[in-house]
């Protein structure tokens, strides 16, 4: 009976350690299916004002998804990986939203050119 009360307990033990992992594992979409926002991060800015709160990007999946809150002008948008290789380049006019997928899973950098020269990017990983 000892060993069937310990066979119990240890599997009680390993099934909780199991379901616990598995809630606690990091993944791209957060619980109510809406994309996890990202942070914009300064590169360079030569006009002297700070235009990233009016970049906002969010990452769904394999989809990043940015709005641009205010008219930036002409931005150019271009996804790379965290090793620096190209995966998609575009450009589009503000105030607007535009979608991006990408295919794989890793490290990947975006970055927000503005027609006057400043820089923000934003690092993010997809998972699955």
């Amino acid at each position: 009976m000892k060993k069937v009360a310990k066979l119990v307990l240890m599997l009680c033990l390993i099934l909780s350690g199991a379901f616990s992992y598995a809630h606690g594992v990091a993944r791209t979409e957060n619980k109510k299916g809406e994309g996890i926002p990202l942070e914009v991060i300064l590169g360079s800015v030569h006009s002297g004002i700070d235009r990233s709160g009016s970049i906002i990007p969010t990452l769904d999946r394999h989809y990043l998804i940015v709005v641009f809150t205010e008219n930036l002008g002409q931005v150019a948008i271009e996804v790379t990986t965290s090793t620096g290789g190209p995966v998609d380049g575009t450009s589009t006019i503000t105030p607007t939203g535009i979608q991006i997928y990408i295919p794989n899973t890793g490290d990947y950098i975006v970055t927000f050119t503005l027609a006057n020269g400043d820089e923000y990017y934003c690092e993010f990983t997809i998972t699955d």
